[in-house]
């Protein structure tokens, strides 16, 4: 079950002007379940992504740089879950150019104004006819507010949709930023969330929007993980229709520029901890906090190196305070210079470790009472500097593995 995670309240998510959504079922792996959806946007409408930095990326990856390359201007996302068309040689890249061809073409638009986005399972052929088979009652269902339906239609071995949505004022206007994404497994930095999307409608010049995202990414997305496995498929992108009747924001240094990060960057955090509250088999939400240290990447180094740890990670689903492997971690993570004996260790309101060792007044009972808990914090003090960074992670369980065991099944 997920960690203190519910099913969004479609009420609660904004629709974004410029922005309609539609999904539909096409059977592309499964029958019976809403694996194709689409996103319009008006005309004028500007986007941005990030994408996975893993070498071996999927057929629709590639189309999609190529497309934003193109700077056509992009009318249409088009996102199909059961089959991750990775591994797939050239016939990959030819079914995800098909797919988008069709969906321009109904939408009188050029192929290259479309963006093509697969999940699933990778090596198997994407059974492009049914994507194109579904396309018109995709179109047919596209409405405002769909966000709900949209957040459904991506997942793959999730078991809640995830959605977030925020309302900011601007220049005297209401600014709405609305996401969705997808992901509970193969999870990690370098990009960390399998699919994303965050639209908003604010006036943003559209040279900005790329500085915005990475941003954005770097503060959610690639703080999070599961299993410490990289996907080839994954995507976040933002989406700026320009409605918003505020003046055009030039600079993401201004008054209004921070108030529009600040929004972007809270919708895709909660967006990626979502992520993690639904990891595979997860039974705690963890975050770890690496404070003191001389620049973030060494803080990065560290909190990363507790995160993807296989004997800490279980021991949190065990509810054991080993927490010497906790500090194991951080010894190996790579700070070539770290005295040990500065170190200095809470879990959540216990202090367990002081200038390298056991605190005195630590008891196991202590940290046992905390390793019980749905949410814990890991803080590491390090004493080097004033550099900090936080990484979100779950617990690995039995359930991970028969997720994963199972998963093509």
């Amino acid at each position: 079950m997920p960690v203190n995670l519910s099913a969004p309240d479609p009420a609660s998510l904004h629709p974004v002007p410029g922005l309609r959504l539609g999904v539909t079922m096409a059977g592309i792996r499964k029958a019976d379940r809403r694996d194709l959806t689409v996103v319009l946007l008006d005309e004028g409408s500007s986007v941005a992504g990030v994408f996975t930095k893993n070498r071996f990326c999927a057929a629709p990856v590639q189309i999609c740089r190529e497309h934003l390359e193109a700077d056509r201007g992009i009318r249409a996302i088009l996102v199909n879950t059961g089959n991750a068309n990775a591994g797939t040689g050239e016939d990959g890249l030819a079914r995800a150019r098909q797919s988008c061809t069709a969906l321009a073409g109904l939408l009188n638009i050029a192929p290259e104004q479309v963006l093509p986005f697969s999940t699933g399972v990778i090596m198997e052929t994407l059974p492009v006819d049914r994507i194109v088979a579904g396309l018109p009652a995709a179109l047919a269902a596209a409405k405002p507010d769909n966000w709900a339906d949209a957040a459904a239609g991506i997942m793959t071995t999730d078991t809640l949709p995830k959605a977030a949505s925020r309302q900011v004022q601007i220049g005297g206007h209401t600014v709405t930023v609305t996401g969705i994404s997808k992901g509970a497994g193969m999870i990690r930095p370098n990009m960390a969330t399998m699919l994303g999307y965050v639209a908003t409608d604010a006036n943003i010049a559209p040279e900005l929007l790329q500085a915005l995202v990475t941003e954005a990414a770097d503060a959610s997305f690639n703080r999070i993980t599961i299993d410490g496995d990289t996907s080839t498929n994954d995507s976040f992108v933002l989406i700026a229709t320009h409605k918003a009747g505020h003046a055009r924001i030039e600079s993401l240094a201004s008054a209004e520029g921070q108030a529009l990060r600040e929004a972007v960057i809270a919708v895709s955090q909660q967006l990626a901890q979502a992520i993690v509250r639904d990891g595979e088999g997860a039974t705690k939400f963890i975050t770890v906090k690496i404070e003191g240290g001389r620049d973030v990447a060494e803080c990065q180094l560290a909190a990363y190196a507790i995160a993807h740890s296989p004997l800490v990670k279980t021991a949190f689903f065990a509810s054991d305070p080993n927490l010497g492997r906790i500090l194991a971690a951080v010894g190996y993570a790579g700070i070539a210079d770290l005295d040990q004996t500065l170190i200095e260790m809470h879990l959540d309101d216990v202090h367990v470790v002081t200038k390298g060792g056991r605190h005195p007044a630590y008891r196991e009972e202590d940290g046992q009472r905390v390793m019980k808990q749905s949410e814990i914090t890991v803080r590491v003090q390090l004493h080097r500097g004033v550099a900090e960074a936080t990484v979100w992670t779950c617990d690995l369980s039995h359930d991970y593995v028969s997720i994963n065991a199972d998963y093509r099944s």
